[in-house]
């Protein structure tokens, strides 16, 4: 089978989503389009140079609906020849879109593909498209159906992780993050987003805050214990679904949570003769890649299942694996995995995540795959997994090896 590389990672800086945010003047097409623009220009593609482009959003209405894909082609300077593929995953869509255009290449159906996705979360609410497994009641009433969060306390509460544990990783994520961003180690992938006349808008994520302390966390309620303790009664329908637990311990709140803000990520993957037909060297082969289904209602576990999953399908072990990028949706999530893996805390999201730098659920996937590449050279490390958490219980992974 015909290897599939990373050729370019590069993601624009994410803003704060909501109207004062730095990005929300911007509409998702148009900031989709700046980016496709980056990576043409950053490795000189002209005419028919990809097969496609494939793009996750989760909020498929408004500007973000129809094909957007094919509307940030059409929108951008890419050749009009080259079509638009949109596609949801969820909270993995950016990284379901990386996946599909590695498969298609690994199966011959075409030479290179761009991948990644966008989301503006300040101009498209998330929840706005009425998705059917949170508003039809026979599909919630046959799921078990509850809010992310509850779910998220649902974890914490099977396996056992307290509210300070939780705080404790928050603020270890907003300590790296600002490190990151100190010494530069996204320069290689960030591409600042600019208006018409060429001044920056945003050149750098805007939602972290720095010096954050578990004595600021501890004074913030916790954002999911009154939607489970009052109507409609969250909490009881989980404990119908797991009678085993008497009680759900909230511990999460919007400082353990991830950040709502705006953003896009794209990766440029192509076969050994793209690269040579281009003068590019390839960054990284895409050595796996998994997706699974799991239990709806505790909904946020997949990130287990589908790493033992890609391992066992790679015929690696997970002390092969150097570093982890583990998208902190909660901060149960990321617990969970170190948990469940036994992996030492040091190699899991070495420079922050969206708890500091928040998530635009579309383009997520991808910037966790730039961020895992860029940290695996800055390191000199080999190998890296990534993976994510999806709604309606789902993991998503994918494992690169450095070249």
């Amino acid at each position: 089978m015909t290897e599939a590389y990373i050729y370019d990672a590069a993601r624009t800086p994410r803003g704060k989503g909501r109207p004062d945010g730095s990005l929300h003047e911007v509409s998702s097409v148009a900031l989709s389009a700046r980016l496709l623009n980056a990576v043409k220009e950053r490795n000189g593609l002209s005419g028919h140079a990809v097969e496609d482009v494939i793009w996750g959003n989760v909020t498929q209405v408004k500007e973000q609906g129809g094909c957007l894909a094919r509307s940030a082609v059409l929108e951008s300077d890419l050749d009009e020849s080259i079509p638009g593929l949109a596609i949801n995953r969820f909270c993995a869509s950016g990284m379901e879109a990386v996946n599909l255009a590695a498969n298609q290449v690994r199966g011959g159906a075409g030479d290179a593909y761009i991948a990644g996705g966008v989301e503006m979360m300040g101009r498209v609410p998330m929840g706005s498209d009425g998705a059917a497994i949170a508003v039809d009641p026979a599909l919630a009433f046959k799921t078990y159906f509850v809010p992310q969060g509850i779910s998220a306390d649902i974890i914490a509460t099977e396996y056992g992780f307290t509210r300070e544990e939780a705080d404790a990783l928050a603020v270890e994520s907003q300590r790296r993050a600002a490190q990151a961003w100190a010494e530069d180690r996204f320069a290689k992938s960030i591409v600042p987003v600019r208006d018409q006349n060429g001044l920056a808008i945003l050149d750098r994520d805007e939602y972290l805050r720095p010096g954050t302390t578990l004595e600021d966390l501890a004074r913030l309620k916790a954002s999911f214990k009154e939607m489970g303790e009052t109507m409609p009664g969250f909490d009881k329908v989980a404990m119908l679904k797991y009678p085993h637990l008497d009680r759900i311990e909230h511990i999460h709140h919007a400082g353990n949570s991830s950040g709502i803000v705006d953003g896009a990520a794209a990766v440029l993957v192509g076969n050994a003769e793209f690269g040579k037909a281009h003068g590019l060297r390839p960054r990284a082969r895409i050595r796996a890649t998994a997706k699974i289904g799991t239990d709806p209602t505790i909904m946020l576990t997949g990130p287990v299942p589908v790493t033992e999953k890609i391992l066992r399908e790679s015929g690696l072990a997970i002390s092969d694996i150097d570093l982890f990028e583990v998208n902190e949706a909660f901060a149960a999530v990321v617990l969970r995995f170190m948990q469940a893996f036994q992996v030492d805390p040091a190699r899991v999201n070495v420079n922050g995540g969206a708890i500091a730098l928040g998530h635009p659920l579309g383009a997520t996937g991808a910037i966790i795959i730039g961020t895992l590449l860029d940290e695996l050279e800055r390191q000199d490390k080999t190998l890296g997994l990534a993976t994510l958490c999806i709604a309606s219980g789902m993991g998503a992974a994918t494992i690169i090896e450095r070249v």
